[in-house]
Formats: structure tokens, C-alpha cells, sequence
């Protein structure tokens, strides 16, 4: 039962890839991308990670994909459907399929490799999951964390910035 709802979620995930590529209208691609960062968190539901697949719709398929809409809808994007760019398309085709079969390639060569570190089955179901996260990027990696919260702040002042008409 679990295969065949796995096998479900990856023919909508591929699906909704596909369709984000290939949409003409930006807006449906968004909405398409929506429906893959969907798929992604029932992946972390299934892999028994159920905080990260809760991050994952809030962060990815809430937050990000607002400002993706509200940018596209601000920029009033038109599409004219009668171009056409067949050498794109066929450059694009080739491309996917020279990825596509080196990954297959790899996924049958390659091995899983043992876990490294001292983090265990039972130990993250006793603490959980979020307080391991939590630990970690408020001990081991602060310095990081608190550079990208500077970094944020600085695009956003950037964009504000930018964004601004002159009076």
C-alpha cells in the first residue's frame, strides 16, 4: 500500500515538474511548482520527518510561492503565445534527456552509505525533531544562521531600496 501511494505522489510530482516548465501562463506554473513543494512534503511525511515536511509548506509552498505570485502579478507579465522558439525547445529536450539518463546512470551504480554521526533512530524519536534541529542551529551553527538573517535584512533594505520612486 505505502509503494502504490508513492507511486502516486511521484507521477503528481512529475507531473506538476513538467507542467512548471511548460506552461505558458506564469501564474498556472506557479501554481504547478504549488503542487510539487506539495508532493516534496508527503516525501518527508513518508520518511517519518514530519517537522521538516511542515517547514516545507510553510516556508516553500506558503511564503515563497505568495511572493512568486504577488511578483508576477505586480510585473503584469504577458505571454504571447504565437512566438515561437523551436530551437529552445530542442535544446531544452536534449539537455533533459542527457540529465535525465546520466541520474538513472547513477542511481543504478551507485550505494547508499552508512550513517555518520551520533544521531540515532531512537534518540531523535525520544528528543524529536524539533528540538534537534533546534539545538544545532542555536549552538553548532549560529554563526551561519545569524549571517543569513543579516543577509535577508540587506536584501530586503536593498529591495525597498530599489523599488523606490523618486519624490
Amino acid at each position: 500500500m505505502e509503494t502504490l501511494f508513492f507511486v502516486i505522489i511521484s507521477l503528481v510530482a512529475i507531473i506538476s515538474a513538467i507542467l512548471v516548465i511548460t506552461c505558458k501562463n506564469p501564474i498556472n506554473s506557479a501554481l504547478s511548482l504549488i503542487m510539487t513543494f506539495f508532493c516534496l512534503a508527503t516525501y518527508y511525511v513518508m520518511l517519518d520527518a514530519p517537522f521538516m515536511a511542515a517547514i516545507q509548506v510553510m516556508v516553500y509552498a506558503g511564503a515563497i510561492m505568495v511572493l512568486i505570485v504577488f511578483t508576477i502579478m505586480l510585473l503584469n507579465i504577458r505571454v504571447n503565445a504565437t512566438q515561437k522558439h523551436s530551437h529552445k525547445v530542442l535544446l531544452g529536450s536534449i539537455l533533459g534527456i542527457f540529465i535525465l539518463i546520466n541520474t538513472v546512470v547513477l542511481l543504478f551504480k551507485s550505494q547508499v552509505s552508512n550513517p555518520v554521526g551520533g544521531l540515532t533512530g531512537d534518540l531523535i524519536k525520544n528528543l524529536g525533531h524539533s528540538e534537534l534541529i533546534g539545538r544545532e542551529m542555536f549552538t553548532t551553527f549560529l554563526l551561519p544562521f545569524e549571517i543569513t538573517s543579516i543577509l535577508l535584512l540587506v536584501a530586503i533594505i536593498g529591495s525597498v531600496i530599489l523599488a523606490k520612486k523618486k519624490i
